[in-house]
């Protein structure tokens, strides 16, 4: 067990000398304001948190920053290295320090789960792994690949396909009874010993254990052919088939049948790859990828706070864990794993053999998404939108929304374009608001949203600046456009004091649950400053050229007359504004002496076009 933390407000190296115990446990930096800089863990702690104190240049550059902010320092006593450990990893992940590497991964990657203690289970598919007595198989590296591997189970496997819980009662059977793909639970009496060898041929399948499945099956087979039960020997003839076509198409990439993970790291600018083998019984089962941002960090401190991190929240892990880099504290860390697993776990970095070419292939792999992480980032981003807004697919093309004014005066909107997550400048669009009188922010919303829908070539989804009012007006706006295809729909709000910025969706009083990181939340917000920033922008142009035109006025000897041709020759206050005297000469009825005089009215003393001035803008955000 651990004891309470002990707090030590100096970080006076003398004085900690002679406080400092010299057992296991784990040690806190901390800034002036108390927040945790750094976690640490220790053998010995008293030794290592000694090791700091030395002149900078003796530090690693990470290190050396993180001492020049400390100013505290918390350790906790525990009663064995593996405490300390576990401890540790405790503590990083509930506090993220500034200078720990943390592992964020942002995506939920999908596994097969099959509650074992249920009598008759069947597979689910679930995005969070719990610990629950349940079996769970996977990560999946996508939505797509564990569909395609349930669908292949359920032609494969007899287990019940009914979406319920509990078993429904049937008078008739289901189409699956029919076409020997279940059971047939629900309209007869099968006894768990039978149901339960169907769940010991789907566990061995997803498990990869395919060659002990197949000499199962083939005994089977023979024992129904002996009794003359034929139609159940062809059944499972079809079976043995189906398992033999998905061993052709595994890739063998280890000799020795055995478990292990293969871990290769690659580095960009800042940026850690690092790409997981699933090796099982030889066979490359799966892969996973992670992506580690920290400027300051070595490869080799990303690879030990992988593992850390990592392997705690597996419920599997292998017999051996190859790894592309070297660790400074393998034997504990080797230890630590190995208590995790229940049995002895080795990790190792392979120098040479057949190990060498598994870390290599696993490191080509990270090389590659290192290549490829701008638009894979992208694409992963879009796709959390499609799950978070539960949208039927990821939506390429998002459109954001803004209005702004002046206490409903000179009202405008702007509608910017997004695809695949980044600006297409093509797609930005300006209206000036005609139909609304006075401050009425949801009926400006309204006509905007309703003359971006009539220009057709619509987005998969518009983002509207603003709360639940706002995206009301929106949703009735849409609904009244008569279109038979819409986009789908989604507003954002300024988070109120430190809270976080809020999105709403049609259909949902309450605001989505997303935590201040998420990479949705973030996008969204880019989108939504940048249409804000297009309609104050807008807003400006048209009030300068509102007062450019005023000024105008006073311009003696330009009457409405000389007026209109200028502005026709021009085209616009802007355009006017920028023209020299010979080009203003150029206008009918304009010499050269009143267009110097037009010059010097419209850019005032200072050169400058005047602008306006004492107003109050009103605009959305």
């Amino acid at each position: 067990m651990h004891r309470p933390p002990t707090a030590h407000h100096s970080l006076d190296p003398e004085a900690l000398r002679g406080r400092l115990p010299e057992g296991p446990g784990v040690y806190l930096f901390k800034d002036e304001s108390g927040e945790i800089l750094y976690v640490g863990k220790a053998k010995n702690l008293k030794k290592r948190v000694l090791s700091y104190f030395r002149p900078p240049s003796e530090l690693p550059y990470k290190t050396g920053l993180m001492m020049s902010r400390a100013r505290g320092l918390d350790t906790i006593l525990t009663g064995t290295e593996t405490e300390a450990f576990i401890l540790e990893s405790t503590l990083v992940k509930k506090h993220l320090p500034r200078y720990n590497v943390v592992l964020r991964d942002d995506k939920a990657y999908p596994c097969l789960r099959l509650d074992v203690k249920d009598p008759y289970p069947r597979l689910t598919i679930v995005r969070r792994i719990k610990k629950d007595g349940a079996k769970y198989f996977g990560p999946f590296s996508s939505a797509q690949d564990v569909r395609k591997t349930l669908k292949l189970i359920n032609r494969i496997f007899q287990l019940r396909k009914c979406r319920s819980r509990e078993i429904p009662k049937r008078s008739r059977p289901c189409l699956n009874e029919q076409l020997n793909r279940c059971l047939g639970v629900c309209v007869r009496e099968v006894s768990r010993e039978t149901y339960g060898e169907v769940v010991e041929q789907v566990r061995l399948f997803l498990e990869g254990r395919n060659h002990e499945l197949m000499k199962q099956l083939e005994k089977k087979m023979s024992q129904a052919a002996s009794e003359l039960r034929f139609e159940e020997a062809a059944r499972i003839r079809d079976q043995i088939k189906a398992v033999q076509h998905v061993i052709q198409g595994q890739h063998v990439v280890s000799s020795k049948l055995e478990d292990q993970d293969v871990i290769g790291l690659e580095e960009r600018d800042g940026a850690f790859q690092l790409v997981i083998f699933f090796v099982r019984k030889g066979y490359l089962s799966g892969t996973r990828d992670y992506l580690i941002r920290d400027r300051e960090a070595s490869r080799s401190e990303v690879m030990e706070a992988f593992l850390k991190q990592y392997y705690p929240a597996e419920q599997f892990i292998p017999g051996r864990i190859l790894i592309s880099e070297e660790i400074a504290d393998l034997p504990s860390l080797r230890d630590w794993i190995s208590h995790l697993a229940g049995r002895r776990v080795l990790i190792e970095r392979p120098m040479r053999g057949e190990k060498v070419r598994l870390i290599e292939m696993a490191r080509r792999n990270a090389a590659n998404l290192l290549e490829n992480l701008k638009g894979s980032e992208q694409g992963e981003i879009m796709e959390r939108v499609a799950e978070l807004l539960r949208l039927e697919r990821p939506p390429r093309s998002v459109e954001g929304l803004d209005i702004s004014n002046i206490q409903g005066e000179m009202a405008v909107g702007a509608v910017v374009s997004f695809v695949d997550g980044l600006p297409n400048r093509s797609g930005y669009r300006n209206y000036k608001i005609k139909t609304v009188v006075g401050v009425d922010d949801y009926g400006m919303m309204s006509e905007l949203v309703s003359r971006r829908l009539k220009k057709g070539g619509l987005p998969d989804l518009l983002l509207v600046d603003g709360g639940r009012g706002h995206l009301r007006a929106v949703e009735r706006a849409v609904r009244n456009s008569g279109l038979a295809e819409t986009p789908s729909l989604a507003a954002i709000a300024k988070g109120e004091g430190d809270q976080p910025d809020r999105i709403y969706v049609p259909g949902r009083k309450n605001p989505l649950s997303i935590r201040p990181d998420d990479p949705v939340l973030h996008l969204f917000m880019r989108i939504r400053d940048e249409a804000h920033r297009r309609a104050i922008s807008y807003h400006r142009k048209l009030r300068a050229g509102r007062s450019m035109e005023s000024s105008l006025d006073a311009v003696p000897g330009v009457g409405p007359k000389r007026k209109r041709a200028l502005l026709a020759h021009f085209g616009d206050m802007e355009s006017l504004g920028k023209a020299s005297v010979r080009e203003l000469a150029e206008v009918e009825g304009i010499s050269t002496t009143l267009a110097a005089e037009i010059i010097r009215v419209l850019k005032g003393p200072s050169g400058k076009e005047d602008g306006p001035s004492g107003h109050i803008e009103h605009h959305r955000g």
